[in-house]
């Protein structure tokens, strides 16, 4: 099986590679094309054909435009990757005949059904980063027919910039944090999304799929658990309602891995992941 990664820089998308690299069944085949944004820029409408020159047997796209505020600055923008720069690659599999992945997020829900999400559940985004991750969904399955649309949220991932190391770096430079409690979701390491989706081509089980660690937390105790395991049990963090921000997050949207777990595919606890995200991130430190 060649696999085909979009997005290639990011921090999901290097754990893609190493993962899939990691894999015996993919060393031996065919292997493992992975690009960044400077060998496919999913605006550029020429990434179809340079997708469908790589013959892939399998086309990941974890190319996004992640800054939620900044899609709120420059919602042009935020369309530009987010759906049209989706309907790109989705065109480009379709092409070479590939099965395509595309991958999205919790922000195409409001929060406010004050349960978890199912795949089958009404979408309502409240950001334009919402509103552009899914309407790169609907592009992406107007246009191709064999799709995993995996939606995830709150990724973390090994030599990336993202809420674990903010609070690592923060809580480095002050005596105290402040961390909202009344925003709830669902940490997921990157390395077990990747292993996931992974899993997920060999099902052929097209279609919507929510891909998150298992069991939902608050920030606050998500920032907890992280200090606990960088060993400042004591460090004081301080729960409050409002964090200034320009986009609205959903306050309560935990997904529910429903239609990728019936075809055997599922994630372990969060807390399991947190763990094992400390142990290969000093792995890496240590060289």
């Amino acid at each position: 099986m060649r696999i085909l990664i979009v997005g290639a820089g990011g921090q999901l998308g290097r754990a893609l590679r190493r993962r899939a690299l990691g894999r015996a069944d993919l060393a031996r085949g065919h292997g493992v094309v992975a690009c960044g944004r400077g060998e496919m820029d999913v605006t550029d409408l020429g990434v179809r054909d340079a997708i469908a020159a790589a013959e892939p047997d399998v086309v990941i796209n974890a190319a996004a435009m992640t800054d939620v505020d900044g899609c709120e600055r420059d919602p042009d923008e935020a369309f530009r990757v987010n759906a049209l720069g989706a309907r790109n690659v989705a065109l480009g599999a379709a092409l070479a005949g590939a099965d395509l992945v595309h991958i999205s997020t919790d922000f195409v829900f409001d929060g406010g059904k004050g349960d978890a999400y199912w795949e089958f559940d009404r979408t309502a985004p409240i950001s334009v980063y919402g509103a552009s991750k899914l309407a790169g969904e609907e592009w992406v399955g107007r246009v191709h027919d064999r799709v995993y649309i995996a939606r995830t949220a709150w990724l973390y991932g090994i030599g990336g910039r993202n809420f674990v190391t903010r609070i690592l770096d923060l809580a480095a430079e002050r005596p105290s944090l402040e961390v909202v409690d009344n925003e709830v979701g669902n940490p997921t390491f990157c390395d077990d999304l990747a292993d996931a989706v992974l899993a997920l081509v060999h099902t052929r089980a097209y279609g919507i799929c929510h891909l998150v660690n298992e069991g939902a937390c608050s920030r606050h105790a998500f920032a907890r658990a992280i200090l606990d395991l960088a060993g400042r049990p004591d460090y004081p963090i301080h729960p409050v309602d409002h964090y200034p921000r320009l986009a609205r997050a959903p306050s309560y949207a935990p997904l529910r891995n429903f239609a990728a777990a019936q075809a055997g595919v599922r994630l372990p606890p969060w807390q399991d992941g947190l763990a094992r995200y400390f142990e290969r991130q000093a792995l890496v430190a240590d060289g």
